[in-house]
């Protein structure tokens, strides 16, 4: 009876005539014969509850604290109490830790009774209500989440293929200066995509308190500096024009180095959107005081006044002809200020108005144990000098190469990823779906598989479970590359059997020294 009165009063005449009462109004009621009756079916839910102050025992009041306490933040249970006049001081200190109590003195009016248990029943009729909603948000944000995990994997797929076929156009070294124009467009367009995707999604975790931090002690300088070398091996400000001003010093944080160097990246994408050609940006990693702080300063189009406190909302964004051309969903400035507040952090931004430029500052606690380590070591270091630094090029030679076993369901994902393995000097099978693949890999026994995980017919997990039981010992190298992103899906592949985990669209260069190191694994052995 979830809507019904529960009526427990152990001694004297109270319970029936009360229930009598009630049921004569229209009212559900319910008579209790002790205490285990009345606490199993206050656990099946009720309207409201009549006790009399006899029955507010310490072990009752213990217990029902324990079940109310169970029902959720939206419950208040509403409770009335028949009391003695001399005894109200003492049942009013002992209901306190209940909360919505009511007391009626004896002997209770009849008007009094019914007015009380009416509003009750209304009171918990509005909680139920409440649940509900609760209920259905809880589900709405489950099928968000389930839609956005196949929304990212939906996206991932054809930004890999357009990945892939960049990479093998980019090695075919064309000489004519329109198509490498065009392999500049490809690039960028994809890097831009894959950052909105994993935006997006990422947006989604922290808000639902999904995202775990990898907390490590680090130099904040090296986040930045590896974010720097990122931007100009984009070449997104060389070609606007933007001079970079640089000015770090080693500052040690604990921190996520992933989620930081996202921070900072989010920071000096949006310098560079909202900058004009031939403006400026700026970067400072320092400590001030007792905390270490990141400035981005630009000299962009500012923020108006009225814009600042609502910066850092979700998909806000400063309306300019500049920023829509820009494109963008307003959700890289919400991510940076959750991820930061996770970190125990804050990120302000000031301006002093349109068209004067903008800076951001990210404040962090300081890794105190680590100041003693990192004093007197000078490693301030260009940006230029850092971004000299390349990832190593794939294999050369046929008979270097690896005999690779690629299993992907998306036609043009499949072709594109054999084109560059092959320009890459290895061998390639292919197979377009779980079966097949388990199939070629007892075939060919090949030296690396990778695999997608939403495969028709046994899905990627399947699969690399039952390769390693088949090979158990002389088992290739299991890669995952696929679409599905979330932690846990990272978890499943690994527990799967899988070696490594990544996220398409891969960098070309994560790939190619997965493989490289594979090989010398392999030469060694």
């Amino acid at each position: 009876m979830p809507e019904g009165v529960l009526i427990f009063a152990p001694t004297g005449r109270d319970a029936g005539l009360t229930r009598d009462l009630l049921v004569r109004t229209g009212l559900e009621a319910r008579v209790c014969a002790d205490e285990a009756e009345f606490f199993h079916r206050l656990e099946q839910g009720a309207g409201a509850a009549i006790l009399a102050d006899e029955a507010l025992s310490p072990q009752n009041v213990n217990r029902l604290l324990d079940v109310l306490g169970s029902e959720g933040p939206w419950s208040d249970l509403p409770l009335i109490v028949f009391t003695r006049r001399d005894s109200t001081d003492d049942v009013l200190a002992t209901l306190e830790p209940l909360g919505n109590s009511t007391l009626l003195e004896r002997p209770v009016r009849v008007n009094t009774l019914i007015s009380a248990v009416r509003a009750a029943l209304r009171a918990r009729r509005r909680q139920y209500e409440v649940r509900d909603l609760l209920v259905a948000q809880a589900e709405a944000d489950r099928r968000k989440d389930e839609f956005l995990a196949m929304l990212g994997h939906e996206l991932r797929n054809p930004l890999a293929a357009i990945r892939n076929a960049h990479s093998v156009l980019v090695r075919l070294d064309l000489d004519d200066e329109r198509a490498a124009r065009q392999e500049e467009v490809i690039d960028r367009q994809t890097r831009h995509l894959a950052r909105m995707v994993d935006d997006l999604l990422d947006v989604s975790r922290v808000t639902l308190g999904k995202i775990a931090l990898k907390i490590e002690e680090l130099d904040l300088e090296e986040v930045a500096l590896s974010c720097l070398r990122e931007l100009e091996a984009e070449g997104t400000a060389e070609r606007r024009d933007l001079a970079l001003g640089v000015a770090t010093e080693p500052v040690r944080v604990q921190g996520d180095p992933v989620r930081l160097e996202q921070v900072i990246s989010n920071l000096l994408q949006n310098a560079v959107k909202y900058t004009p050609s031939g403006g400026r940006i700026s970067v400072r990693v320092r400590q001030e005081g007792e905390e270490a702080v990141v400035r981005v300063q630009d000299s962009g189009i500012g923020i108006p006044a009225e814009m600042l406190p609502h910066i850092f909302d979700l998909f806000t964004q400063v309306e300019s002809s500049l920023s829509r051309s820009q494109g963008g969903l307003g959700l890289g400035l919400p991510l940076v200020r959750s991820l930061i507040e996770l970190h125990g952090g804050r990120v302000t931004a000031a301006s002093e108005g349109s068209g004067k430029g903008s800076e951001f500052a990210v404040r962090l606690p300081l890794a105190r144990a680590a100041e003693s380590r990192g004093a007197g070591r000078d490693r301030r270091r260009s940006p230029r000098a850092a971004a000299g630094v390349e990832a190593p090029e794939a294999p050369g030679g046929g008979d270097t190469g690896l005999l690779v076993l690629v299993v992907e369901d998306n036609p043009d994902g499949r072709e594109s990823l054999r084109d560059l393995l092959e320009i890459w000097g290895h061998r390639v099978v292919l197979a377009e779906d779980g079966n097949a693949g388990l199939a070629q890999a007892l075939a060919t026994h090949p030296d690396v598989a990778l695999i997608d995980i939403g495969l028709p017919g046994i899905d990627g997990n399947e699969l690399a479970r039952r390769i390693r039981a088949t090979f158990n010992g002389d088992c290739p190298c299991l890669i995952a590359m696929t679409g599905y992103g979330q932690p846990e899906d990272r978890a499943r592949a690994l527990q799967a059997g899988f070696d490594t985990y990544l996220v398409k669209p891969v960098e070309p260069d994560t790939l190619s020294r997965l493989l490289a190191e594979t090989r010398e694994r392999r030469a060694a052995g």
